[in-house]
């Protein structure tokens, strides 16, 4: 009823509004289910924002947060692009196919490029990574390695 006594732009700026606001709400519930659909291996990923990447029309960046639970590692996987990684807490192992595993705590900084690799929480408590992925469009964020 309030719409009804509305000027006709407004309403179709309120209008406009809510349609915005819908299609956020199913593009964080679409990426968020992504995330739920990929076997986890002891990882959990949350999607924070997706932004195209600029001269690249067939990549994007996507930044989140990655937590492995005490004990638990990611799996062997890769993604279909670069990580760039931040220890935001806790301790794990980096393995990377071909090089030797190195230990990551808090504060320190890990680069994944397309290599094979994995990471182990090594800790008593969760891991939280804050990860940006310049990744393929299209591609899932990770794909498990055998």
């Amino acid at each position: 009823m309030l719409g009804s006594m509305m000027p006709p732009n407004r309403r179709v700026i309120a209008f406009a509004v809510a349609l915005v606001a819908i299609g956020v709400g199913i593009g964080v519930a679409v990426d968020r289910m992504a995330f739920a659909q990929q076997p986890s291996n002891g990882i959990k990923r949350t999607i924070l924002q997706r932004v195209d990447e600029p001269g690249a029309a067939n990549y994007e960046a996507v930044m989140a947060i990655a937590e492995i639970a005490p004990g638990a590692s990611s799996g062997r996987h890769r993604h279909p692009g670069v990580e760039l990684a931040y220890v935001l807490d806790g301790s794990l192992v980096v393995e990377h196919d071909g090089q030797a595993s190195y230990t990551a705590k808090a504060g320190d900084a890990i680069k994944n490029e397309a290599a094979v690799h994995n990471a182990k929480n090594i800790g008593t408590k969760p891991v939280k990574i804050l990860a940006v992925y310049l990744v393929e469009k299209g591609k899932p964020m990770s794909e498990l390695v055998p």
